[in-house]
């Protein structure tokens, strides 16, 4: 909870949390840095389809790796369930995120206006395919 507050403005609470770690096609995946924990991503799949819920890095440890681990972790997973593809929501404005989600395959596919309510910011949708059919 104390790495979500201080990476989005509008932090999900502890009961969402709790829903979303209890989800039984969910895998939640930690970062830890000399066992510190600096960082968490969840994803969860549905069929052949794959969702990133949230990918935070404490920003005091951002640049160092731990959001590319936790991509490729969900890479791997993406490739055992045999999905599709995998898609998130980013902030419009968040361009490093963009930058990183871009070096790993994901490229924009669509536009979410006004899904972020504090502040208002429209999300871009971003996908990244596993099988050339599945494009668009």
């Amino acid at each position: 909870m104390v790495i979500e507050a201080r990476c989005f403005p509008d932090p999900w609470s502890e009961g969402v949390f709790r829903s979303a770690l209890e989800q039984e096609n969910a895998l939640w995946l930690g970062a830890e840095l000399e066992g510190q924990l600096i960082g968490y991503a969840g994803m969860q799949s549905v069929l052949d389809e794959g969702y990133i819920d949230n990918v935070a890095v404490d920003p005091a440890f951002r640049r160092r790796g731990a959001a590319s681990a936790l991509l490729r972790a969900f890479d791997r997973e993406a490739e055992r369930l045999r999905l599709l593809f995998l898609s998130l929501e980013v902030r419009a404005g968040n361009k490093g995120a963009i930058v990183l989600y871009a070096s790993h395959g994901f490229r924009e596919v669509g536009l979410r206006r006004g899904y972020y309510l504090r502040p208002p910011e429209d999300a871009l949708i971003m996908t990244k395919y596993y099988t050339e059919d599945t494009e668009p």
